[in-house]
Formats: C-alpha cells, sequence, structure tokens
C-alpha cells in the first residue's frame, strides 16, 4: 500500500473577505474530492483571506500511479482561473 501526500500553497486575488475565500476553497475542493476521489482539507491560513494551504492524501497499489494522481491534482488546480499554485511538497510513504 503506497499513501502519497501533498500540501500545496495557494493565493487568492478574487476575494475580499474570508467568506468569499471560503466559497472559492469549498468549490474548488468539492470538484478536486468528486473527480480524484482523494481526502482534502485546508490546513494553514485558515484566517488569511490571501493565502491558503491545502492537505491532499491518497491512497494506492503503486507509487507511480500515486505520483500520477497527485500530479493531476496539481494541473488541475493550476488550470482553475481563481488561485495561484505558490508552491508544493510531495511525499510518497
Amino acid at each position: 500500500m503506497i499513501i502519497g501526500s501533498c500540501t500545496i500553497d495557494l493565493m487568492f486575488y478574487e476575494p475580499m473577505s474570508l467568506k468569499d475565500k471560503r466559497q472559492i476553497l469549498r468549490s474548488l475542493m468539492d470538484r478536486i474530492k468528486k473527480r480524484f476521489n482523494v481526502s482534502i482539507a485546508e490546513v494553514d491560513f485558515h484566517d488569511q483571506w490571501r493565502s491558503s494551504r491545502l492537505g491532499i492524501a491518497c491512497v494506492s497499489n503503486e507509487k507511480a500511479h500515486a505520483n500520477s494522481m497527485i500530479t493531476s491534482i496539481i494541473n488541475f488546480i493550476e488550470k482553475d482561473g481563481r488561485v495561484v499554485v505558490a508552491g508544493y511538497h510531495v511525499e510518497l510513504l
């Protein structure tokens, strides 16, 4: 069993309040959950309305599949025009 985990730092430019940020984040996380079937949550920067850190975890039989899945999620987020990926860290256990 391989566990893939990733933290992704995001920057927001549209929101003018925490409520706006959380609405964008909730929409993005719901789309990722439905499309990729992974666990995802905001893990840091809860009270900052211009930044966020997401934690993502997936379970697979192969390292290549877990790595591919996380790469696909990062690419999916980068294509979303509402957020900018400031950085990420991937671990495969």
